[in-house]
């Protein structure tokens, strides 16, 4: 069905589960992982890339670039203009111009900086890039992004790596509300359930890394991934009921005992 595709920038994607490639104890188990996951799009750190000879790269041997839509990480990058030319080096390696911008001025909590964010987005717009900015759940900041020509918002659901979930559901129910681009929910989500309540929110996709990559059976933990934002995503278009207050019988006997 078309409205199960995820569609990004004319690209048009059948999983709605995208992946980083961090943390794996090691490349073939992130490989096995990936493959279970039925992910279209990963992420990954251009530090992770030989951008002299990306051909040579042992990362790129094992994720083949046509298999899969690379989008580079600006993780690492403390301002725009850093952002803005670890991008530039992955477009001159003709490693990818999908660009997630991730800008953490502060090690300590790697909260995404709003205002080098959008100087970063709007110029790599500019540049001919497919924009794709990391922020926190700012709905003004996401409305503003997209204004720009961000291709889609990527909100956290809580604080990068915590596995902590959810924390930031009210506003992404306003970034989800207003876009009309896609909203990819990234960082934090540390459970298949959380994956599929974001889904529920109508989220248009989830970025996944540590609570796969660190799991003791990470492609398991891939395949339930798949399937929770599989069930989200029908649960969502599906059309969820409404919360009562008050408990409502689903098969009401009052009338039947008076007869």
């Amino acid at each position: 069905m078309t409205h199960e595709l995820l569609t990004i920038a004319g690209q048009a994607f059948s999983s709605r589960l995208i992946l980083g490639t961090g943390k794996y104890a090691s490349n073939d188990l992130m490989r096995d992982s990936i493959v279970a996951s039925a992910a279209q799009i990963v992420t990954t750190s251009v530090r992770r890339v030989n951008l002299d000879a990306p051909q040579d790269d042992p990362f790129i041997s094992i994720i083949n670039p046509s298999d899969y839509i690379f989008m580079i990480n600006t993780s690492g990058a403390r301002n725009a203009i850093e952002a803005i030319r670890i991008a530039k080096l992955s477009q001159k390696a003709n490693v990818s111009n999908w660009v997630k911008v991730e800008i953490s001025p502060e090690p300590n909590h790697l909260m995404p900086d709003p205002i080098e964010t959008l100087i970063a987005c709007e110029q790599l717009v500019k540049d001919g890039f497919v924009v794709m900015p990391y922020i926190h759940a700012d709905p003004v900041l996401a409305k503003r992004l997209e204004e720009v020509g961000c291709a889609s918002v990527m909100p956290l659901g809580s604080p990068i790596g915590t596995n902590l979930g959810l924390e930031t559901r009210t506003f992404l129910k306003l970034i989800i509300a207003q876009a009309t681009i896609p909203v990819i929910v990234d960082a934090g989500l540390g459970a298949p359930s959380d994956a599929t309540a974001a889904m529920e929110l109508g989220a248009d996709a989830v970025l996944v890394n540590t609570a796969i990559a660190t799991a003791r059976d990470p492609i398991g933990m891939a395949i339930a991934f798949k399937d929770a934002v599989k069930a989200g995503r029908l649960a969502y278009v599906s059309g969820l009921p409404s919360v009562s207050q008050h408990a409502v019988a689903s098969s009401p006997l009052t009338g039947f005992l008076r007869k």
